[in-house]
């Protein structure tokens, strides 16, 4: 049974979201997220060397996404890794309402409270990283009954299906990941949001709807100051924003470059080193 190279990737700050997928860029055959680095696995007779994950962690630095990178390889035996990777997917309690789990997982909801359940596999947004608790914590306060949302940068589709489980009335998903792609409908289906939830492969040019009551963008500081005007364009007067993917240190960038376009900032959470922040336009 031929054995796995698993190389152990660290990063500040840790954008899991970002650079993972960037890795999946790579010939391999997984990834582990760990609460500060990323574990990547690939056959032995792979031709993937410690060199070229390397390199493209250094084009990632160079590109100003993250600031540093620390790479370690190991040789591991074959194992069931779709059994190690159920047992790394955790039943999450986001707050004392909102509950992700896997489909593989039971779980007795309380009085009250919404059952997500998603199976990120190749996807990402598990519910685990402290911005994707801050967005639905966010999105718990802010949603009304009735909203359209745009989930930006969707991943696993979780806040575009949470959207509508807290009450908004209809939700579009969308990333340019083919993964996340087919991960997003997968999940739609799991928690039967069909005919409320759509999930697109496509970039926020190609959205051509401009009357979103909430926008959801839980994605890198450089991709959020990038698409601010796209993103402004979405939301109909009187809607509301919610981005994330962010350091604490970051507010002050956003803030100079957001409130410019016409928003005010309404709140905002932090967890750890992270944060997310509410606007409305005015």
């Amino acid at each position: 049974m031929e054995n796995y190279k698993q190389f152990i990737v660290s990063f500040k700050p840790f954008a899991v979201e970002l650079v993972s997928g960037i890795l999946w860029e790579l010939p391999i055959d997984g990834i582990t997220e760990n609460d500060t680095y990323l574990e990547i696995f690939t056959k032995e007779s792979s031709a993937l060397t410690k060199k070229d994950i390397n390199e493209l962690m250094q084009n990632v630095v160079n590109e100003n996404l993250i600031e540093s990178f620390e790479i370690n390889e190991n040789l591991v035996e074959n194992k069931n890794w779709n059994e190690e990777w159920e047992k790394n997917v955790n039943i999450v309690h986001v707050t004392d309402k909102i509950v992700i789990k896997p489909s593989f997982k039971n779980y007795t909801p309380k009085e009250g409270q919404i059952i997500i359940t998603i199976d990120p596999k190749m996807s990402f947004g598990t519910g685990e990283h402290q911005t994707t608790k801050l967005v639905l914590s966010l999105c718990e306060k802010f949603i009304n009954s009735g909203d359209k949302v745009l989930d930006v940068g969707s991943g696993t589709g979780v806040l575009a299906i949470a959207s509508v489980m807290l009450g908004a009335k209809r939700a579009i998903g969308f990333d340019n990941d083919e993964w996340c792609k087919l991960n997003g409908d997968e999940n739609i289906q799991l928690n039967n949001l069909s005919d409320k939830v759509e999930f697109r492969l496509a970039e926020i040019s190609e959205i051509k709807e401009h009357d979103f009551d909430m926008v959801l963008a839980n994605i890198n500081k450089h991709i959020l100051l990038d698409i601010k005007t796209e993103l402004r364009s979405k939301i109909k007067p009187g809607g509301k924003l919610i981005l994330s993917g962010l350091l604490i240190q970051d507010e002050q960038d956003i803030n100079k470059s957001y409130l410019p376009l016409g928003f005010k900032l309404l709140d905002k959470f932090t967890m750890d080193e992270w944060i997310a922040l509410a606007y409305e336009i005015v």
